[in-house]
């Protein structure tokens, strides 16, 4: 772009070409300029400054395209980024997104309401946006980055237009967005997907104003057309994020002090051209405060007197600032440190950064008002930020900039423009000064972006980044001890998060986190202390009440655990853990109906496996073998390789008697996990049922040589040895089985042998053994009921057969002995 700016020739100062002349006419920005307005010094400078167009033989439409492709560029290293920071919860765990269900939800909620103890902002267009993107690239990170790109492209274009008909000037729209595309301030907006609301708002705010200086029509008059336009436009905008709400001031100033035809239009006139965007605005306000229940955007951390936020304000004006000059240290979410005196010297280069802005406003306001307008626009976008109590944790953000940064391209773009009219008429060295100190500091501009992009790889690199430059930034520590968290690195995970509550120990959120790691140690009593100790400092914290009363479960207090899970499910209806907690907690106690119904509220909210393998399991436990398979089936899709799921398939596939699918099944869970004894078990069940008694007792053993306590197993061994008629193995399997553990089927298993070898009283002591320990045991009722009728004992015969059949009801030999005893009884 610099050696082409350099090689387009200049005209002397004060010579206005012909095209330029032309390109006025077209731009149509404002409303034609009264003689008044035509003689205004402000035309002169930065006709002046741009004698000889830059890239004039290009349309303005081959300008956005090369604008639009430049913009793209250096962001194009981010597309192999992951997701980020908030970008998890805003799309892994947004059931917002995942389908139009929650459209109703996405425009009369609060942006992240499905996530409460998050702030409470109002984006519907991000929502939107992420929905759109869902549907199209699911979870994929790339279309959500490729999505960035597009709109930062658009942003960009949208600056050049607004400049060019603000401005009237082509060079100056021209550079400015270059400047604007290249500036090295505006990577965290790009490269983070969570930040797409900036671009959403600059998008539609650029569009509104636009449409604003487009309005006016000769005589003090407005286009009807127009109007309607922006007011759509200005919908949009409110709907992206809040720093809309300063669109109408800026509207306001720009009609009153700005505008060409100020002079010969009437106050009631210029209100005409604005006035629906204060309306807007009002219903906006109002719908937030009756619909959505509040103003605010959530609780600040940031708990300072008005003294301090006044501080502050001057403070974070002259970070902000520089920052927009010197992009070099560029680091993100760093703790914000509220100062306490006058006297701070960031407080005081604050003061100096105000004075200047103070200054240009003064000195530009008669030669180049209009240029002033750059400063004001600034100004006031930049105000809401200001207010260090209004932001939830850091105070200050690179992604703020974004859209006041323009107003500052404008002033920079002219002054460039007046540097090259300056030495136009030098020597070609002097001429092609200015364009080359232009690609100079674009070029490390690109470099900048490219590298700094980088940062946004992943959490982790961000997190250690971040903490590198800012090691006193404790919810980034938290939040990189979530990560080790999760990598099952604990020892790491409890270093950072008592680092973090060692720099602020009134963070709820980490003291919960520090509850988890003793809860996985099962110190209850101190897992206890740090959850309740975030319920005292966040009382609504649904996580805190979540980990309460999985501790409690933990702990089989299950009366303790449920009015906790109640309560995160309360205070988190859309949280599918919450629901899966309670619903785990109701299956355990038995309460089918209920747990039911939250593991499928759990699943409308996010299909999850949890909540599908406990469906089945419900299913499963009511001998429902095809239901449970549907579930497990739904769960296998979102894990294809979890050993459980296959396992608890093949199981369904037995009890429906589809051997080889369920061999399949348990042959894929024994590959994926070799050395969980379940599968080789549940095998050789299947083996059994299908005839292929020396493949089931191979699958027998191989689980009892990875298990050997599982008694289970052995009875399952002794049943098939007893089936062959190896009598002595089937016995030492059982007796082994007890020995283990005293049980049911264990004591059925040596009764069966007893009966066999013809000693009917051990045979006796046995299945009634059987039945003491499981009185369900129909096995054992039916053969105490055979036993005592052979002894002549009729009416205990009878109890016997009546005990088994309530839990097999249908077995026809059973029916009949306790139809002929009741009847004999009878005729007595």
């Amino acid at each position: 772009m610099a050696l082409l700016m350099a090689s387009i020739p200049t005209t002397k100062p004060g010579r206005r070409s012909r095209r330029g002349g032309e390109s006025r006419k077209r731009n149509g920005g404002a409303s034609p300029a009264p003689p008044s307005a035509v003689a205004n010094p402000l035309q002169h400078l930065i006709s002046g400054a741009s004698d000889g167009q830059i890239l004039g033989r290009f349309s303005d439409r081959a300008l956005m395209a090369f604008l639009a492709i430049a913009a793209a560029l250096p962001y194009l290293n981010t597309l192999g980024n992951g997701l980020v920071a908030d970008d998890e919860m805003q799309l892994l765990h947004n059931p917002y997104i995942r389908n139009f269900h929650y459209l109703g939800k996405i425009f009369t909620t609060w942006a992240t309401g499905y996530f409460p103890g998050t702030p409470d902002y109002y984006r519907p267009l991000m929502n939107i946006g992420y929905l759109l993107c869902y549907k199209v690239y699911d979870s994929h990170a790339f279309g959500y980055h490729l999505a960035n790109l597009v709109l930062n492209s658009a942003v960009v274009c949208a600056a050049f237009l607004l400049s060019k008909r603000l401005f009237q000037n082509r060079d100056l729209a021209l550079v400015a967005a270059a400047l604007f595309a290249f500036h090295p301030i505006h990577t965290e907006a790009v490269a983070w997907i969570a930040a797409s609301p900036d671009l959403e708002l600059s998008f539609f705010y650029l569009l509104t104003f636009w449409f604003f200086l487009g309005v006016a029509r000769p005589g003090g008059k407005f286009s009807s057309t127009t109007l309607l336009a922006m007011s759509g436009s200005f919908l949009l905008t409110l709907l992206s994020k809040e720093q809309a709400v300063t669109l109408p001031a800026l509207a306001t100033v720009y009609e009153h002090f700005y505008r060409p035809d100020r002079q010969e239009t009437r106050a009631t006139q210029k209100v005409q051209r604005y006035a629906v965007l204060w309306l807007l605005t009002g219903v906006y306000l109002l719908f937030r405060i009756f619909v959505l229940g509040a103003l605010s955007s959530g609780t600040s951390v940031n708990h300072i007197t008005w003294y301090q936020t006044f501080l502050s304000t001057i403070l974070l004006l002259g970070q902000h600032l520089w920052t927009l000059l010197w992009p070099v240290s560029l680091r993100a979410f760093c703790a914000f440190h509220p100062p306490s005196s006058l006297f701070d010297p960031a407080v005081v280069a604050g003061l100096i950064a105000s004075a200047v802005c103070g200054l240009l406003i003064y000195f530009l306001w008669r030669p180049a008002r209009l240029l002033s307008f750059g400063v004001v626009w600034f100004l006031v976008i930049l105000s809401p930020v200001l207010n260090a109590r209004w932001m939830v944790k850091a105070a200050f953000e690179e992604r703020y900039l974004y859209l006041p940064s323009i107003g500052i391209c404008w002033l920079l773009g002219w002054g460039f423009l007046r540097l090259r009219a300056r030495v136009s008429g030098r020597s070609p060295r002097w001429r092609a000064a200015p364009a080359t100190a232009f690609g100079v500091l674009m070029a490390l501009f690109l470099f900048r972006i490219v590298t700094r992009n980088r940062d946004w790889l992943d959490s982790t690199t961000l997190y250690a980044n971040t903490l590198a430059a800012c090691p006193d930034s404790y919810y980034i520590r938290r939040d990189l001890g979530a990560i080790y968290w999760e990598r099952g690195d604990i020892d790491s995970a409890k270093r950072e998060w008592l680092e973090a509550f060692k720099t602020n120990p009134t963070y709820s959120l980490n003291t919960s986190s520090l509850g988890l790691v003793y809860l996985r140690e099962r110190s209850y009593p101190q897992a206890l202390e740090y959850f309740k100790k975030a319920l005292e400092l966040d009382p609504d914290s649904a996580e805190a009440h979540l980990n309460v009363g999985v501790t409690y479960m933990d702990m089989n207090s299950l009366e303790l655990a449920e009015p906790e899970l109640r309560s995160a499910v309360r205070l988190k209806p859309l949280s599918s853990a919450a629901r899966n907690a309670l619903g785990k907690l109701y299956l355990d106690e038995g309460r089918m109906a209920e747990a039911e119904e939250q593991f499928r509220q759990s699943v409308e909210i996010e299909p999850n496996i949890t909540a599908y393998g406990n469906l089945g399991l419900i299913h499963w436990r009511r001998e429902e073998a095809a239901l449970a398979e549907q579930q497990w089936r739904q769960a296998l899709r979102l894990a294809p390789n979890d050993s459980s799921i296959l396992n608890n398939l093949g199981l369904a596939c037995t009890k429906l008697q589809r051997y080889p699918e369920a061999v399949s099944f348990f042959c894929k869970a024994i590959e994926l996990n070799p050395h969980d004894p379940s599968p080789h078990s549940n095998l050789g069940i299947a083996y059994a049922k299908s005839g292929q008694q020396g493949l089931a007792e191979t699958e027998f053993r191989a689980a009892l040589s990875l298990a050997p306590q599982k008694y289970e197993t052995r009875n399952r061994l002794g049943m098939l040895y007893l089936e062959g008629g190896r009598v002595e193995e089937a016995e030492e399997q059982f007796r082994l089985s007890l020995k283990t553990k005293e049980n049911d089927a264990g004591y059925c298993g040596l009764g069966e042998i007893y009966l066999r070898r013809g000693e009917r009283g051990a045979a006796e002591g046995a299945f009634q053994s059987a039945a003491r320990l499981e009185p369900s045991n129909s096995q054992a009722r039916f053969r105490l009921g055979a036993l005592y009728l052979a002894q002549g004992h009729k009416a205990e015969a009878l109890r016997e057969y009546q005990a088994g059949l309530k839990s097999d009801p249908e077995n026809s030999e059973a029916i009949a002995a306790a139809q002929k005893l009741t009847a004999q009884a009878g005729q007595k």
